[in-house]
């Protein structure tokens, strides 16, 4: 009985812990406290809910006991600072507010565009202020309701070293006074693409790992998706939410054509596309939609969405658009210019033109440093060196390949295309 119990708190914590939080450091503007108050109130649900049953509502009952802790808190901090008993004791003597009710006014005042705790939540989690490591880190842990133990074990590091990081970004946060707000103006732009960033960074270790024998981890890729859906929910009128919600979609889509059943790896122009989830599919062309009616220029998330789209769209792999992606990748080369977006585009220039054009791009970047130990470049340039039967070239480019793929699978892919040339 008591595990059953302990097995429906896990999974409640799991859908409402992000909530909770959000709520509470809101009322404390402290997330490491709000965290805290949080857990108390998981663990009150521990004690209680054996003997007492589960509650009717019990995301209610524990977002109704971590405010009861957070006003507690607020309470013990105003006691403990004669100042706020000053300012309490002078608005009281006016016939202004009681010491909550100046709680709450406070909370009004600082409302923001957006107005919602989650939006608030997700932008101080994915504060510049904190490493990439460390945001993807804590958004893990506050947003997706993920456990130490669980982020660990998908990025392949130590629990530890899960575990300091989380610890460093919340005193981080409070050390540079980090308000617990939605960003405004010029601000917005620029700290949305920090959270998108983060989601789509968790997402690319889960569709590819960057290490270890997986080569896919699901877990990872759902916890970004429930992100991204998440913010588009929140940010309705950002078109790079949506754009960044299609392609996450679109490339989820294509999960269980991207193995055999092996367990290796089928790249995208060997798979199977009656495998392709359609309704993920819909879903991509649906957020793609979304981000071009509200008609503002396309910025990258948009842009590799709607590549994404050209893919999903193509009945078989030889009715792909390559001319359209080709001219996407050379808007997104103009709108963020990277090394892996121009590799990206000699492969789609190869496609369209011909492979001896999209070698001349990929001879460019092999002098690019950035590159020198991305895989994929060696990869790319072993594909279009064998479609030129330049046999010998390719062997020892896929050969290069091989060796500095961090991934087992991928390793392994790579080293069967050496052979097969």
């Amino acid at each position: 009985m008591h595990s059953a119990v302990h097995q429906t708190i896990a999974t409640v914590w799991r859908i409402e812990s992000a909530r909770i939080v959000a709520a509470v450091a809101r009322r404390v503007r402290d997330l490491g406290l709000a965290e805290e108050l949080a857990q108390d109130a998981l663990v009150a649900a521990l004690e209680h809910w054996p003997k007492d049953g589960v509650p009717d509502n019990p995301g209610a009952w524990l977002m109704t006991t971590a405010k009861n802790r957070a006003l507690d808190a607020l309470r013990h901090r105003q006691m403990a600072d004669a100042r706020h008993e000053d300012i309490a004791r002078d608005l009281e003597a006016l016939g202004a507010l009681t010491v909550p009710d100046f709680v709450d006014a406070l909370d009004a005042a600082r409302q923001d565009d957006i107005g919602d705790d989650l939006l608030r939540l997700i932008f101080t989690a994915c504060h510049p202020v904190l490493s990439t490591d460390a945001r993807v880190a804590l958004t893990l842990k506050l947003l997706g309701g993920l456990s130490t133990h669980e982020i660990a074990r998908a990025f392949l590091v130590p629990e530890a070293t899960i575990a300091q990081r989380i610890v460093r970004a919340k005193r981080t946060l409070a050390d540079a006074s980090v308000p617990f707000e939605v960003p405004r103006g010029g601000q917005l732009a620029e700290r949305l693409g920090s959270v998108l960033e983060v989601v789509y960074l968790v997402f690319n270790e889960g569709y590819t790992a960057t290490s270890g024998s997986d080569w896919m981890r699901p877990e990872l890729c759902n916890e970004a998706l429930r992100l991204g859906r998440m913010l588009a929910e929140l940010a309705p009128d950002q078109p790079e939410v949506h754009g960044l919600v299609a392609l996450m979609e679109i490339q989820a889509s294509r999960t269980a054509a991207r193995t055999n059943a092996q367990g290796d790896p089928v790249l995208l122009n060997q798979q199977n596309r009656a495998r392709w989830d359609r309704l993920l599919v819909r879903r991509g062309l649906a957020a793609l939609a979304r981000a071009e009616a509200l008609g503002q220029a396309a910025g990258p998330y948009q842009l590799q969405g709607a590549i994404a789209a050209c893919h999903a769209r193509a009945a078989n792999a030889a009715d792909t658009d390559w001319a359209r992606i080709s001219a996407l990748y050379g808007e997104l080369a103009r709108v963020t210019p990277s090394p892996v977006v121009e590799l990206n585009r000699a492969v789609a220039v190869c496609m369209s033109e011909g492979p001896a054009a999209g070698l001349a791009i990929v001879e460019t970047l092999m002098q690019d440093k950035a590159l020198q130990r991305y895989h994929w470049l060696y990869a790319v340039r072993g594909d279009l060196l064998e479609r030129l039967g330049r046999g010998a070239e390719a062997r020892a480019a896929f050969g290069q390949a091989a060796a500095q793929a961090g991934n087992q699978r991928e390793k392994a892919l790579l080293q069967q295309r050496a052979a097969s040339v």
